[in-house]
Protein backbone atom coordinates (compact mmCIF):
# COMPACT_ATOMS: atom_id res chain seq x y z
CA UNK A 1 0.00 0.00 0.00
CA UNK A 2 1.32 3.45 -0.88
CA UNK A 3 2.23 5.54 1.52
CA UNK A 4 -0.02 8.41 2.22
CA UNK A 5 1.33 12.27 2.41
CA UNK A 6 1.37 14.02 6.10
CA UNK A 7 -1.47 16.84 5.52
CA UNK A 8 -1.44 19.93 7.10
CA UNK A 9 -5.07 21.52 8.01
CA UNK A 10 -5.20 25.45 7.82
CA UNK A 11 -8.25 26.94 9.52
CA UNK A 12 -10.15 29.73 8.54
CA UNK A 13 -10.72 33.54 9.77
CA UNK A 14 -11.40 33.95 13.94
CA UNK A 15 -10.94 30.15 13.98
CA UNK A 16 -7.96 28.25 15.63
CA UNK A 17 -6.40 24.96 15.14
CA UNK A 18 -8.98 23.16 17.27
CA UNK A 19 -12.26 23.19 14.75
CA UNK A 20 -10.08 21.31 12.33
CA UNK A 21 -9.83 18.25 14.89
CA UNK A 22 -13.38 16.37 13.24
CA UNK A 23 -11.90 16.90 10.02
CA UNK A 24 -8.73 15.56 11.03
CA UNK A 25 -9.96 12.62 12.87
CA UNK A 26 -11.65 11.24 9.51
CA UNK A 27 -8.71 11.63 8.01
CA UNK A 28 -6.54 9.73 10.57
CA UNK A 29 -8.72 7.06 10.84
CA UNK A 30 -8.32 6.71 6.37
CA UNK A 31 -4.61 6.36 7.61
CA UNK A 32 -3.19 9.97 6.70
CA UNK A 33 -1.33 11.58 9.23
CA UNK A 34 -2.02 14.88 10.25
CA UNK A 35 -1.58 18.37 11.86
CA UNK A 36 -3.76 21.25 12.57
CA UNK A 37 -1.84 24.19 11.96
CA UNK A 38 -2.82 27.25 14.13
CA UNK A 39 -2.26 30.78 13.15
CA UNK A 40 -3.22 34.64 13.90
CA UNK A 41 -5.56 35.45 11.43
CA UNK A 42 -6.86 38.95 12.87
CA UNK A 43 -3.30 40.14 13.93
CA UNK A 44 -0.91 39.09 11.04
CA UNK A 45 -1.57 39.34 7.50
CA UNK A 46 -1.66 36.21 4.84
CA UNK A 47 2.40 37.13 4.28
CA UNK A 48 3.48 36.25 7.84
CA UNK A 49 0.98 33.49 8.06
CA UNK A 50 2.87 31.63 5.45
CA UNK A 51 6.19 32.66 6.59
CA UNK A 52 5.27 31.23 10.14
CA UNK A 53 3.80 28.00 8.35
CA UNK A 54 7.11 27.79 6.16
CA UNK A 55 8.79 28.28 9.73
CA UNK A 56 7.04 25.39 11.19
CA UNK A 57 8.09 23.19 8.45
CA UNK A 58 11.69 23.95 9.28
CA UNK A 59 11.60 22.87 12.13
CA UNK A 60 8.92 19.58 11.81
CA UNK A 61 9.37 18.39 8.30
CA UNK A 62 12.05 17.04 5.97
CA UNK A 63 11.82 18.68 2.80
CA UNK A 64 12.60 15.69 0.52
CA UNK A 65 8.92 14.23 2.07
CA UNK A 66 5.61 15.36 0.14
CA UNK A 67 2.61 17.12 2.19
CA UNK A 68 -0.69 17.88 1.24
CA UNK A 69 -2.52 20.85 2.55
CA UNK A 70 -6.15 21.50 3.33
CA UNK A 71 -7.36 24.72 3.86
CA UNK A 72 -11.02 25.92 5.27
CA UNK A 73 -11.98 29.51 3.80
CA UNK A 74 -9.33 31.75 4.38
CA UNK A 75 -7.03 28.83 4.93
CA UNK A 76 -7.25 27.87 1.33
CA UNK A 77 -5.79 31.12 0.46
CA UNK A 78 -2.90 30.95 2.63
CA UNK A 79 -2.36 27.46 0.99
CA UNK A 80 -2.12 29.47 -2.23
CA UNK A 81 0.13 32.59 -1.32
CA UNK A 82 2.17 29.58 0.32
CA UNK A 83 3.09 26.96 -1.87
CA UNK A 84 4.04 30.14 -4.61
CA UNK A 85 6.03 31.63 -2.06
CA UNK A 86 8.03 29.16 -0.80
CA UNK A 87 7.98 26.33 -3.67
CA UNK A 88 11.56 24.35 -1.85
CA UNK A 89 8.45 21.91 0.04
CA UNK A 90 7.75 19.12 -2.26
CA UNK A 91 3.63 19.45 -2.11
CA UNK A 92 1.20 16.63 -3.25
CA UNK A 93 -2.13 17.78 -3.47
CA UNK A 94 -4.24 20.77 -2.31
CA UNK A 95 -8.35 20.84 -1.02
CA UNK A 96 -9.69 24.33 0.16
CA UNK A 97 -12.93 24.49 1.55
CA UNK A 98 -15.16 26.98 1.16
CA UNK A 99 -12.39 29.49 0.17
CA UNK A 100 -13.24 32.45 -1.51
CA UNK A 101 -10.43 32.12 -4.55
CA UNK A 102 -11.70 35.41 -6.36
CA UNK A 103 -12.31 37.55 -3.46
CA UNK A 104 -15.16 37.66 -0.70
CA UNK A 105 -18.25 39.92 -1.01
CA UNK A 106 -19.22 39.17 2.42
CA UNK A 107 -15.64 40.36 3.29
CA UNK A 108 -15.89 43.42 0.97
CA UNK A 109 -19.20 44.46 2.68
CA UNK A 110 -17.56 43.70 6.45
CA UNK A 111 -14.39 45.42 5.45
CA UNK A 112 -16.14 48.82 4.57
CA UNK A 113 -18.26 49.28 7.54
CA UNK A 114 -16.06 47.97 10.01
CA UNK A 115 -12.46 46.75 9.12
CA UNK A 116 -11.12 45.51 12.13
CA UNK A 117 -13.94 42.28 12.16
CA UNK A 118 -11.45 41.36 9.08
CA UNK A 119 -8.33 42.32 10.29
CA UNK A 120 -5.18 42.17 8.65
CA UNK A 121 -6.28 38.72 6.66
CA UNK A 122 -8.58 41.16 4.28
CA UNK A 123 -5.27 42.85 2.33
CA UNK A 124 -3.65 40.51 -0.59
CA UNK A 125 -6.17 37.72 0.61
CA UNK A 126 -9.85 38.12 0.85
CA UNK A 127 -9.61 40.91 -1.06
CA UNK A 128 -9.33 38.57 -4.06
CA UNK A 129 -5.52 39.66 -4.99
CA UNK A 130 -4.04 36.44 -3.60
CA UNK A 131 -1.42 35.58 -5.97
CA UNK A 132 -1.90 32.94 -8.75
CA UNK A 133 -1.92 29.30 -8.55
CA UNK A 134 1.61 27.73 -9.31
CA UNK A 135 0.89 25.14 -12.23
CA UNK A 136 2.29 22.03 -10.63
CA UNK A 137 -0.37 22.26 -8.21
CA UNK A 138 -3.20 20.07 -7.69
CA UNK A 139 -6.00 21.73 -6.12
CA UNK A 140 -9.16 20.45 -5.50
CA UNK A 141 -12.33 22.56 -4.22
CA UNK A 142 -15.23 21.99 -2.56
CA UNK A 143 -18.22 24.44 -1.78
CA UNK A 144 -21.37 24.35 0.20
CA UNK A 145 -24.55 25.76 -0.93
CA UNK A 146 -26.57 25.56 2.75
CA UNK A 147 -27.20 29.59 3.13
CA UNK A 148 -26.62 29.64 6.99
CA UNK A 149 -23.75 31.58 8.64
CA UNK A 150 -23.06 34.79 9.94
CA UNK A 151 -22.61 36.58 6.86
CA UNK A 152 -26.33 35.62 5.16
CA UNK A 153 -27.08 39.31 6.36
CA UNK A 154 -24.64 40.56 4.16
CA UNK A 155 -25.43 38.33 1.10
CA UNK A 156 -29.02 38.93 1.69
CA UNK A 157 -28.83 42.64 0.79
CA UNK A 158 -26.19 41.77 -1.73
CA UNK A 159 -28.73 39.73 -3.62
CA UNK A 160 -31.39 41.70 -3.76
CA UNK A 161 -28.93 44.42 -4.77
CA UNK A 162 -28.39 41.99 -7.89
CA UNK A 163 -31.90 40.94 -8.35
CA UNK A 164 -33.01 44.46 -9.16
CA UNK A 165 -29.82 45.47 -11.53
CA UNK A 166 -30.39 46.02 -15.09
CA UNK A 167 -28.86 42.46 -15.76
CA UNK A 168 -30.04 40.36 -12.96
CA UNK A 169 -27.81 37.47 -12.68
CA UNK A 170 -28.39 33.96 -12.62
CA UNK A 171 -30.34 32.07 -9.71
CA UNK A 172 -26.93 29.74 -9.77
CA UNK A 173 -24.73 32.68 -9.69
CA UNK A 174 -26.26 33.53 -6.22
CA UNK A 175 -26.08 30.12 -4.59
CA UNK A 176 -23.86 30.35 -1.54
CA UNK A 177 -23.24 29.08 1.78
CA UNK A 178 -24.69 31.14 4.12
CA UNK A 179 -20.59 32.97 4.26
CA UNK A 180 -19.09 32.43 0.32
CA UNK A 181 -20.54 32.48 -3.20
CA UNK A 182 -20.37 29.32 -5.14
CA UNK A 183 -18.77 31.49 -7.85
CA UNK A 184 -16.30 33.01 -5.21
CA UNK A 185 -14.90 29.59 -4.72
CA UNK A 186 -14.38 28.61 -8.68
CA UNK A 187 -11.03 29.13 -9.98
CA UNK A 188 -9.72 28.04 -13.57
CA UNK A 189 -6.23 26.31 -12.20
CA UNK A 190 -8.42 23.89 -10.33
CA UNK A 191 -8.09 20.03 -11.13
CA UNK A 192 -11.81 20.01 -10.08
CA UNK A 193 -14.38 21.37 -8.21
CA UNK A 194 -17.63 20.06 -6.30
CA UNK A 195 -20.75 21.34 -4.61
CA UNK A 196 -22.10 19.54 -1.53
CA UNK A 197 -25.24 20.08 0.60
CA UNK A 198 -23.70 22.53 3.58
CA UNK A 199 -22.91 25.30 4.71
CA UNK A 200 -19.66 27.45 5.50
CA UNK A 201 -18.84 25.56 9.20
CA UNK A 202 -20.48 22.18 8.03
CA UNK A 203 -17.48 22.23 5.47
CA UNK A 204 -15.92 20.88 8.69
CA UNK A 205 -17.57 18.52 9.98
CA UNK A 206 -19.64 17.00 7.71
CA UNK A 207 -18.51 13.30 7.07
CA UNK A 208 -19.19 13.72 3.43
CA UNK A 209 -16.74 16.01 2.60
CA UNK A 210 -14.37 14.35 4.88
CA UNK A 211 -14.61 11.26 2.18
CA UNK A 212 -13.93 13.61 -0.71
CA UNK A 213 -11.22 14.98 0.90
CA UNK A 214 -9.65 12.06 1.38
CA UNK A 215 -10.52 10.95 -2.07
CA UNK A 216 -9.17 13.95 -3.94
CA UNK A 217 -5.80 13.48 -1.79
CA UNK A 218 -5.41 10.15 -3.12
CA UNK A 219 -6.89 10.39 -6.73
CA UNK A 220 -6.48 14.14 -7.73
CA UNK A 221 -10.24 14.28 -8.47
CA UNK A 222 -13.25 13.80 -6.58
CA UNK A 223 -15.78 11.30 -6.87
CA UNK A 224 -18.52 12.56 -8.93
CA UNK A 225 -20.51 9.04 -8.69
CA UNK A 226 -21.40 9.31 -4.82
CA UNK A 227 -22.62 13.09 -5.82
CA UNK A 228 -25.33 12.14 -7.94
CA UNK A 229 -26.52 9.02 -6.01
Amino acid sequence: MQQKNRVILIHGLHQTAWIMRPLAKRLQAAGFTTHQYGYRSMRDGIKVNSAHLNEWLEQNHHPDEPIDLVGHSLGGLIIRDFVAQYPKWQIGRCVTLGTPHVGSVCADYIWRLTPAIVGRSYIDALDGTVVPLPNHITLGVIAGNRPYGLGQMFLQYHNRKQRKSNKPPLKEQLAHDGTVYIEETKIEAAADHIVMPVSHTGLLVDKQVAAQTCYFLQYGQFEHETLNR
